[in-house]
């Protein structure tokens, strides 16, 4: 573990001391005026991402990728330096293979000749008696309209990069998903107990006993809500760890001391924290609401391991923490534990429904059906073992629906792409002693997605995909340290400075 900061002022400390321990800026001032403008554009799709149903409809998506796209122009990347422009090169990477991919899809003339349309294709030739000059997508031109989800969390994930590299864009980000989150709670614990059978307008047709505030699915929005708490629960352990006598060992006394000065804000936060999980649990979300307090969990533990030392009694702290998670679980977790006692751990009829799609995978391992055709692809191929209700448009797995829809490879690179950003994530974490806030965030509300992803789809939901993505952009440009302020950087041709960790 790095080693703790020394001279750290007491809780008393005067204003002065509290700016001394500002970190250095780590942007140059004219880069982050430059960037102001992309900044606010960047945090008002992330609020507003969520309201729109989840931004599931065409117009949102529209929106966000034009705005998005904006900010992505006007960003400027004075800021940035060699380590930043290599990870830039790893994301063009995985947009360039997607681009192929699409390219195969949707194009009569492709780069690889071994690329040959579906027999479906050829059975409607023939019924029809023309020719149709058919792509290798199963449903045509469908690859391209099913562009925008994927579009808009990829734009999201690179303006928050460019502009986070600056810590106040950065931390000023994880504040508005965090008060974003707490409004939408608020929302959907109003809305759920006067009529939960509408989501905003519009009568529900699933969900209609759950809180689902402004989303469709009561797992996204579990999700959402989950990532919106762990943001909150790290605002509230940094507040109290600046409370924290220097030299202090990290137990239950040392930390029920704070709470006996705590000031209006942190009462503010509390209220925020208890409404997100009110909210996450109203869902009836199984794996989302266990998901969310292990990564709540493990954020607390990646938290203290950074900013301060055990005690002796540090398995007793543990022990406890764990507690008081069961001890919630217990008590607003009781539609959670009564899904787990009537459908098990995987019900739903998700087990059949792998296997049709690994089916589908060994039909179309390289370039897949298309972008978007799951739906149109899946009943040829569903198991009889399964349930007959309800209709299938989404595999409940993203990994294996890009594998079905895109092909193999593609999901192969997409996978890899996420190791590599855990690991930098992870690197960052362990190399800088301040500023690890933004990196924790990022690592826990990445883990709690991805993880979800695996049995569900609430990535492919553009109200948590553009916030999920733009926390990891966040995290990403926050795990490097960068030039001190008015300093020049490596893209001007100098070499950079490295800014002190006070």
């Amino acid at each position: 573990m790095p080693p703790r900061d020394a001279g750290r002022p007491s809780s008393n400390a005067g204003p002065e001391f509290e700016a001394a321990r500002l970190p250095v800026t780590t942007t140059s001032n004219s880069a982050a005026i430059s960037n102001r403008v992309p900044a606010l554009l960047l945090l008002t799709v992330v609020a507003l991402a969520p309201l729109p149903y989840g931004s599931v409809g065409p117009v949102p998506i529209v929106a966000w990728c034009i705005t998005l796209a904006v900010a992505l122009g006007l960003a400027s990347l004075r800021a940035l330096d060699r380590r930043h422009l290599v990870l830039l090169g790893g994301v063009a990477i995985v947009i360039c293979a997607y681009l192929v991919v699409l390219h195969e899809q949707l194009s009569a003339h492709r780069f690889f000749s071994a690329s040959t349309a579906d027999p479906a294709w050829r059975a409607a030739e023939e019924a029809l008696g023309a020719q149709l000059h058919p792509p290798l997508a199963l449903v045509r031109d469908q690859p391209l309209l099913s562009l925008g989800p994927p579009l808009a969390a990829v734009l999201s994930l690179l303006v928050s990069f460019i502009v986070s590299v600056d810590r106040a864009h950065a931390h000023r980000l994880v504040h508005v998903v965090a008060w974003s989150g707490a409004a939408y709670a608020v929302y959907g614990i109003i809305a759920f107990l006067i009529d939960p059978t509408h989501v905003l307008w519009m009568k529900k047709e699933a969900y209609a006993t759950v809180l689902t505030s402004t989303f469709i699915n009561r797992n996204s929005a579990a999700i959402y809500f989950g990532s919106c708490a762990i943001l909150w629960l790290l605002l509230l352990a940094d507040r109290f760890r600046r409370q924290l006598p220097s030299g202090s060992a990290l137990t239950w006394p040392a930390l029920v001391q704070p709470l006996r000065h705590l000031r209006p804000e942190a009462l503010i936060e509390f209220a925020a924290l208890f409404i997100c999980l009110i909210a996450m649990f109203l869902t009836g979300s199984r794996a989302g609401v266990v998901l969310a307090l292990l990564a709540a969990i493990m954020a607390l533990g990646l938290f203290a391991l950074k900013v301060a030392q055990f005690g002796r009694k540090r398995a007793r702290l543990v022990l406890s923490t764990a507690c008081a998670v069961v001890i919630l679980m217990q008590v607003l977790g009781a539609g959670v534990l009564g899904r787990f006692d009537s459908e098990g751990v995987a019900g739903g009829g998700r087990l059949p429904t792998y296997r049709s799609t690994l089916a589908i995978i060994g039909d179309h391992p390289w370039l897949g059906t298309g972008g978007g055709t799951f739906a149109w692809v899946f009943p040829a191929y569903r198991s009889n073992g399964g349930t007959s209700w309800g209709t299938w448009d989404r595999a409940h797995s993203t990994p294996l629906e890009i594998a079905t829809e895109m092909g193999l490879p593609l999901a192969g690179v997409v996978v890899t792409g996420w190791i590599g950003a855990f690991a930098i994530l992870a690197f960052g974490l362990w190399s800088r002693n301040r500023e690890h806030i933004v990196v924790i965030a990022a690592l826990a509300a990445a883990a709690l997605a991805i993880l979800h992803s695996l049995i569900d789809f609430s990535l492919q939901i553009p109200g948590v995909a553009i916030t999920v993505f733009a926390l990891v952009g966040a995290g990403l440009a926050q795990s490097f340290r960068t030039a001190r302020s008015g300093a020049p950087g490596p893209m001007s041709g100098q070499a950079p400075v490295e800014s002190c960790q006070v």
